[in-house]
Parts: structure tokens; sequence; C-alpha cells
């Protein structure tokens, strides 16, 4: 499957519209990555934990978002975006939403 934030796919032409799909993903960091985080903050440095965190938390939302698209009947998305935010009484959640259109191509 084609994803891409661009409106269109070079090359390809789009058939048919098929709407808004989403991908979510609701991730908790746990003490050790928050307490190797804290120390990297300390010293300086990044932080991979978090990081790491960040990657497979995008590549989850983009997963879920193509499964969307299936079932919404495309077999690509264009107009992807991806937004980060922050959730939780203490900042111990991240969410990481994709969001994109659902398209069918040739």
């Amino acid at each position: 499957m084609i994803v891409t934030t661009t409106p269109s796919i070079e090359g390809k032409k789009i058939l048919e519209y098929k709407g808004i799909a989403f991908g979510e993903v609701v991730t908790g960091v746990n003490f050790i990555k928050d307490f190797a985080a804290g120390l990297t903050n300390f010293f300086g440095g990044r932080s991979g934990s978090y990081e790491g965190e960040l990657i497979e938390a995008r590549d989850n939302a983009l997963q879920e978002l193509e499964k969307r698209v299936l079932i919404l009947g495309g077999n690509a998305v264009v107009g992807v975006d991806i937004d980060y935010e922050v959730l939780g009484q203490g900042g111990n959640m991240l969410m990481v939403t994709a969001t994109g259109t659902a398209v069918r191509i040739e």
C-alpha cells in the first residue's frame, strides 16, 4: 500500500476517494524508560528509550491507518499527517494519530 503525505501519487490515477481514515495509538512510558530519560535529561544527550517509544508508536499508528483504509475499500493513502500528544496526569502517556485520505488508485 502506498502511504504518502502528498495529495497525489505520481504516475498513479486516483479513481475514487473513500474518505478520511485514522490510526490512533496510546501508549504508556514505563518507570524504567522514564528513569533512563531523566538521567539523559540530567547529563545531556539523546534519549534512546523515548526515541524508541516514539518510533514504535508512530509505526503502530501507520499500521492502524492502513488497516482502516482497507476496511474503507481503499488501496492507498494520500495527505497523511502524524500528530503527537502527551496525555495523562503525569504526562506519562503518548498518543500518536495518523490521519489521511483513503483512495482507490489504478
